[in-house]
């Protein structure tokens, strides 16, 4: 006898649905399955055996052949566990055929029968509304997840037994309902805890309006991690867009752990340096995303960025200029988006001192050199903010902290602003690009080709930024990104052009292209 279901099987971003075909026929008790399994699906045979009888079915026992379709893709996981005890079922007439009509499934079985949570259920979801399946059966702990997806009736449960109770009387049992997602965190690090350093909050705050990429180069304690930790509560909360596609990125990597409601929070993502480029960018024998996928929507922070392999950093070019990333197998091709703010630190020298003013440094020329060489000049021209940070005197890290302290009140000790105000900014800035830009995004984000409508320089400014061409030696990327910066810091100005005041202030964030005569110490003299 032959029975036929519905599955699916994850591929990058996208799920593809897998018709699971059992056929029973007189031979040789034993199963086997066909169509590009890998070892986890080959290993299915024994759980779903076990499950089966577990539950207080029978096992027939005959030749019993299973067939994946399409079979030239590779399937891999243990999602198909509960496609082939359904088929099974049908084929040995313990199931009605009706019952499977239309339905997808997808879930791990235990040797007891119980359902285990699998990876990537809200894009299988997405993938049977696509089909127009009538409904979704998967673990009681994924169903909130799949039911994220609208106009897709989902059952969740808890057993193969009460697997086969929904199939039956699925018109009378609950259907599963999406989690209420939390709402956006305010309690994170805020800039008020920034003290001095005003023109890494400056840069801070142009990153968050624009989506600009930043580099902070400083000495080991001036502020730099500090700083990085502080952009996420500037961005603007998630949009349901943004929030479902984040979601479904992180699902499909496993790590969606909070029940199955939508990722409410832009995410912080910083990887240790000793990563390899296929966890950062991503990768693998089955592609997997990788950190820069991950904090998609949100911020990538490479902390000592220098010690990072070059050949992983020369990754990252292609991701930062496209927004998404393209792995390729023999078999496969996975498109991962990575829409990212990417900040960088580093210290200027092996010993990172130097450049301070007790002039400590205990570096040589060729040490700075061979330090700096594992940053490429390509990955370096992608970074649109670069900032030189020194360490803070001791009155200004006191104020606030000392109590007593005579100074405080006055001018000079005047509190920093707080992450709200500076959000507040922010989302004014992003709400005139988004009426502005064309799609709506913001001025990292603009395609090449509108950006002459979009920038609105003008005279003045277009002489002062010809000047700067020629003077700092810019590649025509270079340039570009200079203007989206000055674009991004007339917009939080409220300017409708782009003059020199804006093109004036770009510039003090190229502090690299001061060193065109010393190359291979990227830190402006004092």
């Amino acid at each position: 006898m032959l029975a036929r279901c519905s599955g699916a099987a994850l591929s990058g971003l996208e799920a593809v649905e897998v018709a699971v075909e059992v056929d029973i026929a007189p031979g040789l008790p034993g199963l086997q399955l066909v169509g590009l399994p890998d070892a986890a699906v080959q290993e299915a045979r024994e759980r779903v055996r076990a499950a089966i009888r577990n539950s207080g079915l029978k096992v027939p026992l005959t030749r019993v052949v299973v067939s994946l379709a399409p079979a030239d893709l590779r399937k891999a996981g243990p999602s198909f566990d509960l496609p082939i005890a359904l088929g099974l079922l049908v084929a040995s007439g313990q199931l009605a055929p009706e019952q499977l009509q239309g339905i997808w499934s997808a879930a791990e079985l235990g040797l007891d029968g119980r359902l285990r949570p699998i990876r990537g259920v809200l894009a299988v979801a997405m993938a049977a509304r696509a089909a127009s399946a009538t409904g979704l059966v998967v673990p009681a702990a994924n169903a909130a997840e799949a039911a994220l997806v609208e106009g897709l009736p989902v059952w969740g449960a808890g057993d193969l037994a009460e697997v086969l109770t929904v199939l039956r009387n699925r018109a009378e049992i609950p259907r599963a309902r999406a989690a209420i997602a939390p709402p956006p965190c305010v309690s994170g690090p805020d800039l008020v805890d920034v003290r001095g350093q005003p023109h890494g909050r400056r840069a801070l705050e142009i990153a968050a309006a624009g989506g600009h990429h930043l580099l902070l180069v400083g000495s080991a304690g001036s502020g730099k991690t500090m700083l990085a930790r502080r952009l996420p509560g500037l961005l603007p909360p998630l949009e349901a867009a943004e929030a479902l596609e984040l979601t479904r990125l992180h699902s499909v990597a496993g790590l969606l752990l909070d029940g199955g409601s939508l990722i409410s929070q832009r995410p912080f993502r910083s990887p240790h340096h000793s990563c390899s480029g296929a966890a950062l960018i991503g990768g693998g024998t089955i592609p997997m995303p990788g950190e820069v996928s991950l904090a998609h929507h949100g911020v990538l922070f490479l902390d000592e960025l220098a010690e990072f392999r070059r050949d992983v950093l020369d990754q990252l070019r292609q991701p930062l200029e496209e927004g998404d990333v393209l792995i390729s197998r023999t078999r496969q091709r996975c498109r991962f988006p990575c829409r990212i703010t990417l900040v960088a630190a580093t210290n200027p020298c092996p010993c990172g001192r130097y450049g301070e003013a007790d002039g400590s440094c205990d570096c040589g020329e060729s040490q700075r050199r061979r330090y700096w060489s594992r940053l490429s000049g390509p990955l370096l021209d992608r970074l649109d903010l670069q900032v030189v940070m020194r360490r803070p005197p001791a009155r200004e890290l006191a104020q606030g902290i000392v109590c007593g302290d005579p100074l405080a009140g006055s001018p000079s000790s005047q509190q920093p602003e707080t992450s709200a105000v500076v959000a507040g900014r922010v989302r004014q800035a992003r709400a005139r690009m988004a009426a502005r830009n064309p799609g709506g995004g913001c001025n990292a984000q603009i395609a090449a080709e509108a950006l002459p409508r979009v920038l609105a320089v003008d005279a003045p400014g277009r002489r002062l930024w010809e000047r700067a061409m020629e003077q700092r030696r810019l590649s025509a990327r270079g340039g570009m990104r200079l203007l989206r910066v000055a674009r991004t810091i007339a917009d939080l100005a409220a300017q409708t052009s782009v003059g020199t005041a804006a093109i004036a202030e770009a510039l003090t964030f190229r502090s690299f292209d001061l060193v065109a005569s010393e190359p291979g110490i990227p830190m402006p003299p004092d």
